[in-house]
Formats: C-alpha cells, sequence, structure tokens
C-alpha cells in the first residue's frame, strides 16, 4: 500500500503541476475561457488510462506457471526501466519545466486553434497515467492488489489536494527538495523491482541464481510476514534472496545514484 501510495502521489503531483502551469498560463494570458479544453483533454485520458490498466491486469491473469514467472519478472524490469527514466527526466527537466510549458502555451494560442490545448493536457496526464498503470502492476505482484489499489487512490488523491493547495497558495511547498526526496525512495523502490524481476527470471530459468539462497534470514524477518510484506512492496526485500538477485540490487541501485548524483552536480554548477 505504501510504495502504490507514493507511485500514485508522485505520478499524480508531476500531472497536476503540468496542468496547474498550463492553467495558470491561460490565466495571465486572460483566456479563461480555453480551460475547459485542457479539462476535456484530463477527462480523455484518464479514461483511456484506466482502459489500459485494465486491459494490463486481464493479460496479467492469462499467465500461468513458467509463463506467469517471466511475465512478471519482465513486467518488473521494465517497470524499473520506465521508473528510471522518470526519475533522469524530472531531474532534467524540472527547472525549466514551469517556462517550457507557458511557452508551449502560448505557441498552441499563436496558432489560433483550441485542439493544441487539448494534446497538451491529454499527453501530460496519459504519459503519467501510463507509467502509474504499469508500476501498478508491477506492484501488485508483491503485494495485496486491494491495498494496491487503495493506496494509489489515496495517492492520487494527495496529489490532487496538494497540487491544488499549491496553485490556491494554500501552501507552501518546496518542490525541488520534494522531487529529491522522492526520487530517493523511488531509486530504491526500482532497484527492488529490478531483484524482484530477477528472482521471477531465477524461477521461470531465464536468469541463473548461482547461488539460492545467498543466505535466508526468513527466521528473523520472514518476506511472507506482517513486517517483511512491507518491506517486500517497498523495497523488493526477500528473506532468502540468490546471487543474482544481490548483485542485480546493488549494481542498479550504485550506477543509477551515481549518476543521479552526477546530473545534479552538473546542473547546480
Amino acid at each position: 500500500m505504501a510504495s502504490s501510495y507514493l507511485l500514485s502521489l508522485r505520478e499524480g503531483l508531476e500531472a497536476a503541476l503540468i496542468i496547474g502551469i498550463v492553467l495558470g498560463a491561460l490565466q495571465k494570458l486572460d483566456r479563461k475561457e480555453l480551460k475547459t479544453h485542457v479539462w476535456f483533454g484530463v477527462a480523455a485520458s484518464v479514461v483511456l488510462c484506466l482502459v489500459i490498466s485494465i486491459l494490463l491486469n486481464i493479460l496479467k491473469m492469462e499467465f500461468t506457471g513458467t509463463n506467469q514467472q517471466i511475465f512478471e519478472g519482465s513486467t518488473m524490469l521494465l517497470a524499473a526501466g520506465v521508473l528510471t527514466w522518470m526519475i533522469f527526466w524530472m531531474t532534467r527537466t524540472a527547472p525549466n519545466l514551469k517556462n517550457e510549458l507557458e511557452q508551449k502555451t502560448r505557441n498552441v494560442l499563436s496558432t489560433k486553434t483550441t485542439s493544441g490545448l487539448f494534446l497538451v493536457a491529454f499527453f501530460a496526464v496519459f504519459r503519467e497515467g501510463v507509467e502509474l498503470s504499469l508500476f501498478l502492476l508491477a506492484v501488485n505482484t508483491a503485494s495485496n492488489p486491494i491495498l494496491a489499489a487503495l493506496g494509489a487512490f489515496l495517492g492520487l488523491v494527495s496529489a490532487v489536494i496538494l497540487g491544488w493547495a499549491l496553485f490556491s497558495s494554500a501552501i507552501k511547498l518546496d518542490i525541488k527538495k520534494f522531487f529529491q526526496v522522492t526520487n530517493l525512495l523511488l531509486i530504491v523502490m526500482a532497484a527492488g523491482m529490478v531483484a524482484y524481476g530477477v528472482h521471477e527470471l531465477n524461477e521461470a530459468g531465464i536468469i541463473p541464481a548461482i547461488i539460492d539462497p545467498l543466505w535466508d534470514i526468513n527466521w528473523l524477518i520472514s518476506d511472507s510476514g506482517n513486517v517483511g510484506s512491507i518491506f517486500k512492496a517497498l523495497f523488493g526485500f526477500n528473506g532468502n534472496p540468490s546471487l543474482t538477485e544481490v548483485i542485480s540490487y546493488l549494481v542498479y541501485f550504485g550506477t543509477i545514484v551515481f549518476f543521479v548524483r552526477g546530473q545534479s552536480t552538473a546542473k547546480s554548477s
């Protein structure tokens, strides 16, 4: 539940920021009558993302046995890859996001057509929605689907409330600091997704385990117990991991932290 909440909050807030900036630009340009086109774009994108999410979950149920392990392992690795791209994208674009979107809104209005506003809103929400659908599909394999869905719902509600509060000046939030903190949490989660994906592909015989298990601490913290289940959903915890699981986790985490820190340092210099 905690992992789906964080993912939904992060994705939802990104979408809320983009839509808020576009609406704010229309306000500045005294074109408030065009806000309806933005909201139509948001609504259309939400509906399409819901359909895609349902189809992905139906597809997941079609697989059993080894095919299911391959599907779940591949989904985990794909979700980790998309999550990594999202972290790098936000780190790179966050400082100039407001200016770029305001300029894009001006460019759309200069064409004298309103369909551009619809498309800006549609694709902003669609990208975040498809990413979230994939993340939740991956999270559902490692946690209770009902709790994951509840966490996602609460995360999206929180994102909407937070986005509204930000643009109504009800609160002040250091967006840069928020994304820095959530980036670190998401890197840890993505590393867990990589390890869990490797675990499933170990089970399917696609990736050799080499040593299995490398250690076993289920007697201390069971990955099927209450605490272990939370760690499993958040960080990909496994009480008896294989050698390739541990290597994949450490290599991914170390590599991504190195490049994110390098990107942040380059921005500040």
